[in-house]
């Protein structure tokens, strides 16, 4: 494919319609983009070559014109001299390089008309170039956010299964298990029955050595008496 085959495709391309259509609009805007810019490179190389060739017409008809001025003076001065002749062969020669000027001037008139077309094609395809670079910036973060999305959505159908919801109760009900084994820690610790019972041997023990100990004592204040 030639190269402004490939310009007229690219420019005459709905890009929003192609994306449409593309199965994967991301990789097709990437070939896209990667199609404009082997394109641009062609056309700017071509622009250059283009250019070389308008100076070198350029150089050549700067030779030729000078051509022309020096057999113009050759003429005017075989005239004053009264050489006719000579005037003659000077001005039949100035005829010869003003015939070569005029097709190089139409050859540079082409030339630069040449060279518009490739800046204004090169500017167009510059513009719809950024337009596509900017369509893929698009794309890629609608991407982005359609990938979490779908993340975010799967993960919350994973924490409605039904097993999920299990673990969580489960785990709930072990932690309302170690918090109630916690506050036990804190509280005063309750006698066993069996503890009360002997408790209360333990204190009629107690109150008898009392009782024994006061009658000890009350025993010689008695006998004093």
């Amino acid at each position: 494919m030639g190269i402004f085959t490939r310009f007229s495709d690219i420019i005459s391309a709905n890009i929003n319609s192609m994306l449409d259509k593309a199965e994967d609009p991301e990789k097709m805007i990437k070939l896209m983009i990667h199609e404009m810019e082997d394109t641009l490179i062609e056309l700017k190389s071509s622009c250059a070559g283009v250019i070389a060739g308008r100076k070198k017409v350029e150089r050549k008809l700067d030779e030729m014109q000078g051509k022309m001025d020096l057999w113009a003076n050759r003429a005017n001065l075989a005239v004053a001299k009264g050489r006719d002749n000579l005037a003659r062969e000077a001005l039949i020669e100035k005829r010869r390089f003003a015939t070569v000027t005029a097709a190089l001037e139409s050859e540079l008139a082409e030339y630069s008309g040449l060279i518009a077309q490739y800046q204004d094609d090169i500017c167009e395809l510059e513009s719809k170039l950024n337009n596509a670079k900017e369509k893929k910036r698009v794309l890629v973060q609608r991407h982005k956010r359609a990938t979490g999305k779908k993340r975010a959505q799967e993960e919350i159908r994973r924490s409605s299964n039904s097993d999920t919801m299990a673990r969580f109760d489960k785990l709930e009900s072990r932690i309302e298990q170690m918090e109630a084994e916690a506050e036990m820690v804190n509280m005063p610790n309750r006698p066993t029955v069996e503890e009360e019972f002997d408790n209360l041997a333990s204190d009629d023990e107690i109150e008898n050595e009392l009782a024994r100990i006061k009658a000890a004592q009350d025993s010689p204040q008695r006998e004093n008496i």
